[in-house]
């Protein structure tokens, strides 16, 4: 695996972390020269990588996954890394306020989704500027913002309605489709055995026609 670390989504963003470095005739060209050698099989390389450094600049978790995406469509990018920035003292940037790790944290669960879930980039829901919810993970913020497509009936639902529900990831999904070949899902505790968060998604799913669950309150999405 090689790897060329981006650490920004734009020329622009990263001239201003690095001005000596050219975001495209230096790095993505490179990167471009690496999926081409592996495409033709030339050398030992199977698969690149890239690193992002989050919160650096005025740069937005939006602009990040944006440029993710088109590394995981037109150079098959075998996935990203994220870093949260932190000041260091006696560097240029040493007065830079540092970043919450759980902003590394979220883009992390987008990548996840992206990889894993067969996410599009449209399914993302970002704050109005531009960041993902720090309070919240993005397939919960998703659920709440589709009411009309819960509750799911976990007797029935097929495996990309079940990938929808927080706290059932691809395992347990797969878990739980197959397990129905022979019986059926009662209870919470029958998705706990199989590898699911039951409480994260009790607000989403029937369990034999049966709601697990009763709204309190306003779900805070921020």
């Amino acid at each position: 695996v090689v790897s060329i670390n981006l650490e920004a989504s734009t020329p622009e963003h990263l001239s201003k972390l690095a001005p000596d470095k050219a975001f495209n005739d230096d790095l993505y060209a490179r990167m471009r020269w690496i999926q081409e050698a592996i495409d033709k099989k030339h050398g030992k390389c199977r698969a690149q990588t890239t690193q992002f450094l989050v919160g650096a600049n005025t740069e937005t978790d939006r602009e990040v996954v944006d440029r993710v995406v088109s590394l995981y469509d037109d150079m098959h990018l075998q996935r990203a890394y994220y870093s949260a920035f932190q000041p260091i003292a006696g560097t240029p940037m040493a007065s830079h306020p540092p970043v919450p790790l759980m902003r590394e944290h979220r883009l992390y669960q987008v990548d996840y989704l992206l990889r894993q879930y067969q996410w599009e980039k449209q399914d993302l829901i970002f704050q109005p500027d531009g960041n993902l919810s720090l309070k919240q993970d993005p397939k919960y913020i998703w659920a709440v913002n589709h009411p009309e497509f819960f509750p799911i009936e976990v007797n029935t639902a097929d495996l990309y309605q079940l990938l929808r529900v927080p706290g059932i990831g691809p395992r347990s999904a797969r878990r739980i489709v197959k397990a129905r070949k022979t019986g059926s899902f009662d209870s919470l505790e029958d998705l706990r055995t199989f590898g699911s968060v039951a409480k994260r998604a009790a607000p989403f799913v029937l369990l034999n026609g049966k709601m697990q669950w009763e709204h309190q309150g306003q779900i805070s999405l921020w």
